[in-house]
């Protein structure tokens, strides 16, 4: 009977990561997104607001060469033998890279997220083990790409890759050397001529940051990363914006300027989010001693928390103590009529399920096998930022508003979720079925509330003429979770709030960081 069990838990979570992965096209409207032809340089952008540089300059770049140097006509020589062999591959790639090593990198970190979004299966002991970065090609793999790790993850590199832009314009403007193809008639332009400086190559900055960021995130992926690094470069040499010092340079200032963010990274508490057993069963009999219903997992054997003491992690927006401040009051009594009223009304929900419930429990599920709820946010971002006509710099920006809001909107809502440690609908009322899967963390308050309420904030604030759609996408996502019969009304309200606060840090950010001044 027990493998009967087994089997048929192995198939229902194969069903739902297929169905999800079905139904979530990673890349989305992207991948034949336009070359980028940006409005606007931002040539000043060297000057803008850094999240952990000191300043620009932190790390020396040499002056380049003259163009009218043995060297650099060598290196012209290189991309004219390049053009005048290009393969159907080679071409295909210039087109890729060039909507955008932001962009790009965004959708390769989407995809790894959405790969490693896997929960650990238990052991014979029914214990659970979990994924060891000292160890991460053991099962289970490491990370278990959970939504905490994955807002971490995406707010590390997009924080790191802005700096390092940032960096790479203030050098731009500092040594003001042409690109190959302005030099050099013979140099064919096969993306958008600009009258950007080439040195150093804003693609190899990129692709050294976060080439290097992926040795903390994903090294079982530092392979496969290093390779697509390479063909960035490469592709920018050969589309003829850049020379291979351009790029040596480039690259060798993303990787310093990566390590300021792992040495943060090593120290930021993230290590420590998993706690002891001692731990969860503080949480558990604090909850009781104030005459609570405590939270319990779901699963069979009983999961261990998700991550209890990420809300512990160091944010990027503010500090420790604003967490705390951040932090709402309590959920409804779990034995007060308030709580029971919201009860029945999910218990309703799920009773009767409309074809719209379905349709926006599944669009904003972000479970299992997907890029989470953060990656959600990050795509939607996407998909409007092409339509602005950014600059690289100006991408990274925005995607670094962004998914630090994401990140510490996290931090916030987890760190909400272990206090009050209170029970999902589920227990409350076992009658109440999902319409998706039951997350192995307490309730109050939502995720995806606050996750979306901060996403709104701050891509409201990028693109005014889009917050009352961005508003309407986070009710939406937070509804999906009281229809979906996972969460209280509560729970979502107060999220979006929390989230809106969050997000409002990152909006403060914004007007003073120099970009739109």
């Amino acid at each position: 009977m027990k493998k009967i069990i087994t089997l048929l838990a192995i198939t229902i979570i194969t069903s739902a990561i297929i169905f999800i992965a079905c139904n979530k096209n990673i890349i989305g409207r992207t991948a034949n997104a336009p070359a980028l032809n940006p409005q606007n340089l931002d040539l000043n952008a060297g000057t803008w607001k850094t999240v952990l540089l000191s300043r620009p300059d932190t790390f020396a770049v040499a002056a380049p060469a003259a163009v009218t140097s043995p060297a650099y006509i060598a290196e012209l020589n290189e991309i004219k033998g390049y053009q005048k062999n290009l393969t159907d591959e080679q071409e295909q790639n210039i087109k890729y890279w060039s909507a955008g090593g932001v962009l790009r990198w965004n959708e390769i970190m989407r995809d790894l997220v959405a790969k490693y979004n896997l929960a650990a299966y238990q052991n014979p002991d029914g214990t659970y083990p979990i994924p060891n970065a000292n160890n991460p090609f053991a099962y289970p793999l490491f990370p278990f790409a959970n939504p905490p790790y994955a807002a971490r993850a995406y707010a590390y590199i997009s924080a790191a890759q802005y700096d390092a832009l940032v960096a790479c314009w203030y050098y731009k403007k500092l040594y003001n050397r042409s690109q190959p193809y302005v030099v050099d008639a013979g140099v064919v332009a096969k993306v958008p001529q600009t009258t950007l400086p080439s040195y150093p190559s804003e693609a190899a900055v990129l692709a050294g940051v976060t080439a290097e960021m992926m040795k903390l995130f994903f090294p079982d992926e530092i392979g496969n990363i290093q390779l697509k690094a390479q063909d960035q470069e490469l592709s920018a040499i050969m589309s003829g914006a850049a020379t291979r010092s351009d790029v040596v340079a480039g690259e060798a200032l993303g990787r310093q300027i990566a390590q300021q963010f792992i040495a943060r990274g090593k120290t930021d508490n993230a290590g420590k989010a998993v706690g002891t057993q001692t731990d969860w069963t503080a949480l558990e009999t604090t909850t009781i001693a104030r005459g609570e219903i405590p939270w319990y997992s779901l699963d069979l054997p009983k999961r261990p928390p998700m991550l209890p003491l990420f809300g512990k992690v160091t944010p990027f927006l503010f500090d420790t103590a604003t967490v705390t401040a951040l932090r709402p009051g309590p959920p409804p009594a779990t034995l007060g009529d308030q709580m029971k009223n919201e009860t029945n009304e999910v218990y309703g929900y799920v009773k009767k399920p409309t074809r719209e419930y379905f349709r926006i429990v599944h669009f904003w599920a972000d479970g299992v096998g997907t890029y989470t709820p953060p990656g959600h946010w990050d795509a939607i971002a996407a998909e409007d930022f092409i339509k602005k006509n950014f600059s690289e710099v100006r991408w990274a920006r925005n995607m670094a508003l962004l998914n630090m809001s994401l990140m510490d909107a996290c931090i916030v809502c987890w760190n909400t979720k272990y206090f009050y440690f209170n029970a999902r609908p589920t227990q409350l009322n076992p009658a109440i079925k999902t319409l998706t899967g039951i997350p192995n963390f307490p309730s109050y308050i939502s995720g995806h509330s606050t996750f979306s309420g901060a996403a709104a904030a701050i891509l409201g604030y990028i693109i005014p003429e889009r917050a009352n759609d961005y508003y309407a996408m986070a009710q939406e996502a937070s509804t999906s979770r009281m229809v979906g019969g996972i969460h209280y009304r509560s729970d979502c309200a107060v999220g979006l709030i929390v989230g809106k606060n969050v997000g409002n840090y990152a909006i403060n950010r914004a007007k003073v960081d120099g970009a739109d001044q």
